[in-house]
């Protein structure tokens, strides 16, 4: 991967890992602001309910930052686009499609399937 397309993926991640953390704060000002004060049950249910899948989604997004810091210690090491367990390039498209990707498609889904197996197990 030249210098060019490395910077590319640098600002294509940390561009993403800004807008996470942008909505991220927007998620704590709003929990900030809008308490629980619902004095109806079903609609505090539905208000604990709604914040519920909020947080999870945060979560979810904070496991997203750590790959993303992951992918730019690649990029510095010299290791980005290239598959963890084979050493083969990872193709342009699949970087674009998801510049946080580790492994070839094919790497990938040998590992998937590696994985479901001991699943049904």
């Amino acid at each position: 991967m030249n210098e060019r397309q490395q910077a590319y993926f640098r600002r294509k991640l940390l561009d993403w890992k800004e807008a996470i953390l942008r909505e991220s704060q927007g998620t704590l000002s709003q929990l900030q602001v809008d308490s629980l004060r619902e004095a109806d049950l079903t609609d505090r249910a539905s208000s604990e309910t709604d914040w519920s899948l909020e947080l999870r989604t945060r979560d979810r997004q904070r496991k997203l930052i750590s790959k993303i810091e992951a992918a730019l210690r690649r990029i510095d090491e010299g290791e980005y686009g290239y598959c963890e367990v084979t050493g083969e390039p990872i193709s342009l498209g699949r970087l674009e499609a998801r510049p946080i990707a580790t492994m070839t498609v094919e790497a990938q889904e040998r590992h998937e399937r590696a994985e479901k197996v001991s699943r049904d197990d």
